[in-house]
């Protein structure tokens, strides 16, 4: 009797389990449509219902690249230093449109982000904008994006999978609120595509860019299989987009996809990096904070220089080279503390990386490196100086010389 009770409520508990215990999806559509002529993109956010999300607050920056809010339901701009957009939405399906404008100068004449007659290159970031989510307990949101091109554009590329032509699957695991961010690429395109590891890489720029995808494609090739020695974690998908002048001579890395000038060499004359830096940036994905920025800074350039040389593209007397110039480089810093990096301070975060090195490598017996220190880093959701010192003196087993050092106060 006892055991055909247990029997019927464990039956009973699984026949409830489904319907009770999974989450309802709920469709989140972004719609991008492009407007050169204006050197803006339309952004229509539809909710397939739109009783499952109680708010989305939205940070709007100083609020001048958004305008033309049309929303189904309640829309509340709050002005300030930081504008805010609170969207309360209609119970059924219900949209949220506006406008966005694409192209970001700045001071020097050259461009974050630019639009032109037969090309944008941008950041999801800016398309839609970092919100808040208050949303009803047991709903997932399932959320797709589509670009609306304009005539004669042939192609989008961005760093999410592609499900159809000119559309995308966002899955975003360590967000609430999935939103497309990272570089994005539209117009008249050429591309390069191959697999590295688990990796599907594209190199792409607008046509007449002179951007050197094959040797991007080359170098990345190259120093790939220290990348997945070094870092647990690899994307599915890496997008590296280019452009030329007037956009900004620099590169940056961004979810899963980096910017890269196409004027900046793969290998600078000091013997760095700047794709394989960024690369070791989207790898590492190190969350700093409480004014330790050294930290991601620190060892993005340092990968950038130890990839290269455990690959064997950099001989003992170049990396003795490079040292030098890094020790001259920093050594007017007296502090790596703040949230803006000067190029000096960097040069000096390199140098404490790569003294901890050794020291965790020498009191390990060469069983442990900073390697072990990075993977640690990675695992935790954010990092300051305090916890990093903590992280590097349990690999080392005991306290560190290095880090105890006034830089770091």
């Amino acid at each position: 009797m006892a055991m055909g009770l247990r029997r019927a409520l464990a039956v009973a508990l699984l026949a409830l389990g489904s319907p009770v215990w999974a989450a309802q999806k709920v469709d989140l559509d972004y719609h991008v449509r492009l407007l050169p002529q204006s050197d803006q993109a339309e952004v229509r956010l539809t909710l397939a219902r739109g009783s499952a999300v109680r708010s989305l607050d939205f940070d709007l920056g100083d609020g001048s690249h958004y305008s033309d809010f049309k929303a189904d339901g309640q829309w509340q701009l709050t002005p300030g230093k930081s504008v805010r957009g609170v969207w309360r939405p209609a119970t059924d399906k219900a949209s949220l449109t506006y406008r966005v404008r694409v192209s970001h100068g700045r001071k020097s004449g050259s461009f974050d982000t630019r639009m032109t007659p037969t090309w944008a290159l941008m950041r999801g970031d800016d398309l839609v904008p970092a919100a808040r989510l208050d949303q009803q307990d047991g709903i997932e949101l399932v959320s797709r994006l589509a670009f609306e091109l304009p005539s004669g554009w042939n192609s989008v590329e961005t760093a999410w999978p592609r499900i159809g032509k000119n559309k995308f699957r966002i899955d975003n695991v360590s967000r609430l609120f999935d939103r497309p961010t990272g570089w994005m690429l539209a117009g008249h395109l050429g591309s390069r595509r191959t697999r590295l590891g688990e990796t599907a890489v594209t190199v792409a720029s607008p046509r007449g860019q002179g951007m050197r995808r094959m040797d991007v494609l080359t170098l990345l090739t190259f120093v790939w299989p220290q990348a997945q020695a070094v870092f647990p974690r690899h994307p599915a998908k890496l997008l590296i987009v280019g452009g030329n002048d007037p956009m900004w001579r620099g590169s940056l890395a961004a979810r899963d996809s980096i910017y890269l000038n196409t004027r900046l060499p793969l290998v600078s004359e000091n013997g760095t990096s700047a794709v394989v830096r960024e690369l070791a940036q989207v790898f590492g994905r190190i969350n700093d904070r409480q004014r330790s920025d050294w930290i991601s800074e620190g060892f993005a350039e340092y990968y950038a220089i130890e990839l290269v040389r455990r690959a064997g593209g950099m001989s003992d007397e170049r990396y003795e080279s490079l040292h030098g110039k890094l020790i001259k480089d920093g050594q007017k810093v007296t502090t790596l503390r703040g949230d803006q990096m000067s190029p000096a301070q960097v040069s000096k975060a390199v140098l404490v990386l790569q003294e901890l090195d050794g020291e965790i490598r020498l009191k390990t017996r060469n069983k442990r490196s900073l390697d072990d220190v990075l993977r640690g880093a990675m695992r935790m959701e954010g990092v300051d100086t305090k916890e990093f010192v903590q992280l590097a003196e349990s690999v080392i087993g005991e306290s560190s010389k290095v880090l105890d050092t006034e830089l770091l106060q």
